[in-house]
């Protein structure tokens, strides 16, 4: 056991470095400093649970889909669309989970590995609702990157926006696109024009 747990504990270490790894589509948008993908799989496994309930689905399976979706990225990077076009053989999500879960408890590796495969297999009212957080969160944080100037971000934004599928997400991405991302901060603060003074 105590082989298969250092196994795991390696799969830590490297998930870790999805703390440092940026998400590189946002460069293009001129941003400098882009979020990284732990920053964008946290958020996005919050709107899964949101979308999956109001779905009617399971928030915890869609939560725990959206925060293995790019865990691949450790050994990939964040690979944007672009770079895509160039990428000689695209690595599998499922090939790279199954080499990340090598020598863990079996238990353990067949559930991540049933895990991404839902995901990939985008069949599970779970999965598609965790690929529409993965969008939506896409979009929101194009919203926030346009607010601070990156006027190139609308093109996130808007292909974000269209590529969402259940009834929830694009009901949510209507109210998102209606509402100042510091709207939060001036309700909370009680104020009634929306005004930070």
């Amino acid at each position: 056991m105590s082989e298969d747990l250092t196994a795991v504990a390696r799969f830590l270490y490297e998930a870790g470095t999805l703390k440092n790894t940026a998400r590189t589509g946002w460069w293009m948008a001129g941003v400098q400093h882009p979020e990284s993908v732990a920053e964008h799989s946290w958020r996005t496994a919050l709107i899964a649970t949101i979308i999956a309930k109001l779905e009617g689905a399971d928030p915890a399976r869609a939560a725990f889909l959206a925060v293995w979706h790019d865990s691949q990225e450790t050994r990939t990077g964040d690979v944007n669309h672009l770079g895509k076009k160039y990428t000689v053989g695209e690595a599998d999500p499922r090939d790279i989970t199954a080499d990340q879960v090598a020598g863990m408890p079996e238990l353990l590796a067949e559930a991540v590995r049933d895990l991404v495969a839902e995901y990939e297999a985008k069949d599970s009212p779970e999965a598609i609702c965790a690929r529409d957080a993965d969008k939506l969160e896409c979009m929101i944080q194009g919203i926030e990157y346009k607010a601070q100037g990156y006027q190139h971000a609308q093109r996130w934004i808007d292909n974000s926006r269209g590529r969402l599928t259940t009834k929830t997400a694009n009901a949510l991405a209507d109210a998102v696109l209606e509402t100042d991302s510091l709207d939060w901060l001036h309700t909370a603060l009680g104020e009634k024009h929306g005004r930070l003074t």
